[in-house]
Parts: structure tokens; sequence; C-alpha cells
């Protein structure tokens, strides 16, 4: 008996009394718009959606212009490594908030002016005050007094150049070439001109991080260890001039056979090829 009471008790205690009146629904709840957007949606065709994409584009435009930009190789001129055809993810921000282009990188620069119209993909070799010869004894570069093995990034048959030179890169500039030596209009080719062949920094427009198309050929760009054994200029004897005696016979500044400039084509501004590219 004490236990069917104690069963009543609770059960009574669970209702709700008469002065306990439950509340009564408000309606569905609504959610928090924005004005604006809400504003534009309703007087642009396809509402939300057409916002929405319209502000995707906004974003990649923004993305594109200040952080990443990508660019088709349409030559041959950074073989073996770059082909003809690949897409590159070149990184804007690179040389924006710390040290400058160091040597071994691929960069895209502005070739207007120096090397002919457009941008133009190649690697630095020699930065400010470096001392670039070639060529050694073994037919290598030589940078600040280091021979520089690049057989590890240089097309297959390809020597480290035909053309003998034998500079000083002035401060705030660069001495590039091409991977495809024997197919690539570079600084070499400009020794004689206006600026040597020197690429200004100002005018590297980043740093060619990924191949991102095709997909089989999709890979980081890492910078190459030949570079790392190079001391900076000025610490290496005998950087200076006057080491002809190991340079490889031939003209300074001659123009290669079938070079090529390897002008890169930006995604925004389409096909953008150098005039007078191919020598």
């Amino acid at each position: 008996m004490d236990t069917e009471a104690q069963h009543t008790e609770r059960d009574r205690s669970s209702r709700p009394s008469d002065s306990e009146q439950p509340s009564e629904p408000e309606g569905p709840e609504e959610r928090s718009r924005s004005a604006f957007t809400g504003w534009i949606a309703r007087w642009v065709p396809g509402g939300r959606i057409t916002v929405t994409l319209l502000a995707l584009l906004a974003f990649l435009l923004l993305l594109s212009t200040f952080v990443l930009q990508p660019f088709q190789i349409p030559s041959g001129s950074m073989e073996r490594g770059l082909r003809i055809g690949d897409r590159v993810l070149v990184n804007k921000l690179a040389y924006r908030f710390g040290d400058g282009p160091r040597r071994g990188d691929v960069v895209v620069f502005d070739g207007t002016g120096l090397f002919g119209h457009g941008d133009y993909i190649k690697r630095v070799v020699g930065v400010g005050g470096d001392h670039v010869v070639c060529c050694d004894k073994e037919g290598r570069l030589r940078v600040n007094g280091q021979s520089v093995d690049e057989s590890a990034f240089l097309h297959p048959g390809d020597r480290p150049s035909t053309v003998p030179f034998d500079v000083v890169v002035p401060d705030g500039t660069l001495f590039v070439l091409g991977d495809h030596r024997s197919a690539s209009s570079d600084s070499r080719d400009h020794l004689g001109s206006p600026g040597g062949g020197m690429v200004p920094v100002d005018e590297v427009i980043g740093r060619a991080d990924w191949i991102v198309w095709p997909f089989g050929h999709a890979t980081h760009l890492d910078r190459p260890d030949a570079y790392a054994r190079v001391p900076e200029a000025g610490e290496a004897d005998g950087a200076g001039a006057g080491t002809g005696d190991d340079v490889s016979g031939g003209t300074a500044g001659a123009a290669l056979d079938g070079a090529d400039g390897a002008a890169v084509e930006g995604a925004a501004g389409g096909a953008r090829r150098s005039e007078g590219a191919d020598g």
C-alpha cells in the first residue's frame, strides 16, 4: 500500500499545475539577414545565387591581383621542369614582406623594355653584388668563385652556356637564365643592351611555386640545392673581375640560335608573347 501511494504522488507532481500555462509558440524563428545583401538580391536577376557568384568572382579577382596568379608556359625555354602548356601558380607575396629573390628561384617578371613586351619566367642565377662567370674549366657556371652543378634541372644535353660572360650583378637587379639554355633568350642575350640584361627586382611579379596543370605533372617547385654552397658577394677570394682564364672561347653577348623569350601568359590577360623574342 505504501508503494502505490508513493507512485501516485510522483505522477501528480509531474503534471503542470493549473497556474502554470505553457507559453504559446510565437511562430517560426527567422534567420538574421543582411539588409544590404537582401536589397541587392531583390534587384539582381537570379537573386542570391547571382550575388553569391559575383562575390566569389570578386574574391578570385582580388586573390589573383594581390596573392596568387596562374600563368601558362608558352615555350620550351624552361624545360625540363616547365613544359609547354603547363600552368604555374605564382606567389605574389613571396618577396613583399621579407628577403628578395634568391639564387635558384624561378620567377615571373615584367620584361617590357628589357626582353620585349610581356611577362617572362626564368631562373635566378645571380642577385645584386654577385659575380657570375661562364664557364669554368669543366664547363660550369661560377658564382662568387663557386662552381655550380646545374645538371639536376638543366635540359638534357644542354651546356650551362655556349655564350661566355663575366658580369657583376648591380644591386637591386637579377641575372636570369632559362633551364633550356640552348632555347632561351635571357640575360646573356641582352648584355650589350641598356641595363645589361639585368632584371630589376621591382619588375618581379612573384615566385613560381607550383605547377597546377596538367594534374599528372603537378608538383611543388623547390629551390634546387645547386646554389647552396655559393658564398655571398665579396666573401670569396677572386670574386672580382679578371677571371678570363677560366672562360671558354667565344663572343660575349652573342645571340643564341633558336632562342625563345619564354614570355608567359597571364590567366586574366590572355596571350602576352614577346615581340621579337624568337631570334
